[in-house]
């Protein structure tokens, strides 16, 4: 306080101050509550896709072991060599309070045949499809857990500037403008008994 000049266009300056910190705190406070309730939503999202990814693993993979059972090993193998890689991947963008959250498009894999049908049997054709549907849920999930990631760190980052307002910038604001009016009053009281001091000499 030794440091505030307490003139009344430094009260002005501070009262707009500090109408600005509530304001934008009220904006902060906003945005925090929306992105929280946007998180919960990815939260329960990303359970439900990683316990469906994980069941579709743990059955892809036993359909995997039958189909190396039934060919061997190294004719899956060679097999899996001629099928090949998805490539295309639409990742699109959305903004929730800023923060910009990817959506993967569907991921839907061609089920074209890359092998022949005379050496192999619906098995083979029973563990790909597994895995070409793991694929999907997979982008799913990485799609949900960026998302969380993303909003986690704004949320965190609108969160210390709630803090900064609330328990530092506003109350600063607040004790300044309650100095300045304190002594501005008191200046006026002197200046007051001052004049009526001198009112009094003069009529005597």
């Amino acid at each position: 306080m030794a440091q505030v000049s307490p003139t009344k266009s430094k009260l002005i300056e501070t009262k707009r101050a500090l109408a600005l910190a509530r304001e934008g705190y009220v904006l902060l406070d906003k945005k925090r509550n929306v992105l929280i309730r946007e998180l919960m939503k990815l939260i329960d999202k990303a359970r439900d896709v990683q316990s469906r990814t994980e069941a579709l693993f743990k059955e892809a993979y036993e359909a995997l072991m039958e189909a190396n059972l039934y060919f061997g090993i190294e004719n899956v193998q060679e097999i899996g060599l001629g099928v090949e890689e998805f490539r295309s991947l639409e990742i699109r963008l959305r903004s929730v309070m800023g923060v910009e959250v990817p959506e993967v498009g569907n991921v839907e894999p061609k089920f074209s045949p890359a092998y022949g049908y005379a050496m192999t049997n619906a098995k083979l054709d029973v563990a790909r499809k597994k895995f070409m549907e793991v694929l999907a849920l997979s982008a799913k999930l990485a799609e949900v857990e960026t998302g969380v990631y993303r909003l986690a760190i704004e949320i965190k980052r609108t969160q210390r500037r709630v803090n900064s307002l609330e328990y530092v910038l506003i109350p600063r604001y607040q004790e300044t403008v309650k100095f300045i009016e304190s002594y501005l009053e008191e200046t006026e009281r002197d200046d007051f008994f001052r004049m009526k001091r001198l009112k009094s000499r003069r009529e005597s």
